[in-house]
């Protein structure tokens, strides 16, 4: 029987994911070997603290500190430190001494995965990231590589499992954010300092990614429009649910045609209302879905875990068996699927339709004058209910009316609602959502 070569695997960072990889690498070596062709070795594991309790019980001896030594040796990498640097010091050296790397890095690649992509192009190896999106949810990889022969139009995507199980705890138990919140830290969904998530930074990262791969564009964070859900009222969830939908914060990416007929993409993250029948409507607690729409395929949706370590680590081992195969059997290391420029187009240039809620004054001719001024910002309206509410104190009598306008240029949109704010008849504009699927 032929003996199998070695790979060194090193392994940066042993956090909740990275625990898992390094127990998967040493429990079912036998197994990844059979798949790759050739033994995984985990040479090494680089942490800030060798004595840092860890939930997984680890070979001791496989700690160090000194992440450039262990990286210098290595076949292959994998990053899972986060963050900016030492990350990308140290996958830039992995990747010119050769070593293919494995990294779950959103926040890296969206601000700086050119300079990534090529080194890893000149040194001609494989640098693989499906763990950086949607967590266990392969769907990277279906983009760039099954769907290439197609023409991707839009995705639309649930990639934050925070966000999604507070919006999901406001709509399911009429909870205020700041509880869904509290109760997501709890249980572990969300950090101690949880601005990452319910600004959207997160997922903006992750729709960075998923635009450049759908569109063949380096699209940076810096393309992406980011709004989060700290806005999101419980007001905003029952009114929602009353006319049929649901708040979901989605990273949106679609093609589009600019202002001189040519095409553009916007890429944006923001809470977003969805029809109750929609797919993405039913997404529910911390999990993600990705959905596409292409020319030929039609309408695919990618679902499951979006975070946790044994689920990422799925991720990651998938990446990591890939790339050793690639060495194994030789070839050019794959990296990104970038063939042209489409320039990314200022949120103004989106297409989409708004839900608006206004307080009104409860007197003849309102909805008229309301229904006029959209009709001269050249946006229609769908759908418009009202309610009639009075004051317990004043016994004054007020609307309240929600609107569900068209699709039109979100340019439009912004127009008619600021042009709403100046009518002598509104007493307030209590939210704007932007809506989509309908």
């Amino acid at each position: 029987m032929t003996e199998l070569r070695t790979l060194k695997v090193a392994l940066l960072g042993c956090g909740n994911v990275g625990a898992q990889v390094a127990r998967i690498l040493i429990e079912d070596a036998d197994a990844l070997a059979a798949r790759t062709g050739a033994r995984l070795q985990l040479s090494g594991i680089a942490v800030r603290n060798v004595n840092a309790p860890r939930d997984v019980e680890l070979p001791q001896d496989l700690f160090t500190t000194d992440a450039e030594t262990l990286v210098k040796d290595a076949d292959l990498v994998i990053e899972l430190m986060g963050g900016i640097e030492p990350a990308r010091t140290l996958i830039l050296s992995a990747l010119r001494n050769g070593a293919c790397v494995v990294t779950g890095n959103k926040a890296l690649l969206a601000q700086d995965g050119p300079t990534l992509y090529e080194e890893a192009d000149k040194a001609h190896v494989q640098l693989s990231y499906e763990a950086a999106v949607a967590g266990a949810i392969p769907i990277l990889r279906p983009i760039r590589d099954s769907l290439s022969g197609d023409r991707i139009t839009r995705v639309l995507g649930i990639v934050n499992g925070t966000t999604n199980y507070i919006l999901d705890q406001m709509d399911s138990t009429g909870a205020q954010f700041a509880d869904a919140l509290a109760e997501a830290q709890r249980l572990g969904y969300a950090e101690a300092d949880p601005t990452a998530d319910v600004e959207g930074h997160d997922a903006a990262a992750k729709a960075a990614i998923l635009a450049s791969l759908s569109f063949h564009t380096r699209f940076a964070l810096e393309n992406v429009h980011c709004e989060g859900i700290t806005s999101v009222s419980a007001a905003d969830i029952a009114a929602a649910k009353d006319a049929g939908f649901v708040i979901k914060l989605l990273a949106i990416a679609e093609k589009l045609s600019d202002a001189d007929g040519g095409e553009g993409v916007s890429v944006r993250v923001h809470p977003t209302l969805l029809p109750r029948e929609h797919p993405l409507a039913a997404v529910r607690g911390a999990f993600n879905a990705v959905f596409i729409e292409a020319e030929n395929a039609g309408e695919l949706m990618f679902y499951g875990q979006g975070a946790g370590g044994t689920p990422t680590a799925s991720a990651v081992l998938g990446d990591l068996v890939s790339a050793a195969r690639r060495l194994v059997l030789g070839g050019p290391g794959r990296t990104e699927t970038t063939t042209g420029h489409v320039p990314a187009l200022p949120i103004d240039a989106a297409v989409t339709s708004y839900y608006i809620g206004l307080d009104v004054a409860d007197q003849p001719g309102v909805l008229a004058r309301i229904a006029q001024l959209f009709a001269e910002h050249g946006v229609s309206i769908e759908i418009m209910r009202q309610t009639i509410h009075r004051d317990a104190e004043s016994n004054v009598e007020s609307a309240e009316l929600r609107i569900v306008t068209h699709r039109a240029s979100e340019a439009a949109l912004a127009a008619t609602v600021e042009a709403v704010k100046g009518l002598d008849v509104i007493n307030s504009v209590t939210s704007v959502l932007r809506v989509e699927g309908v």
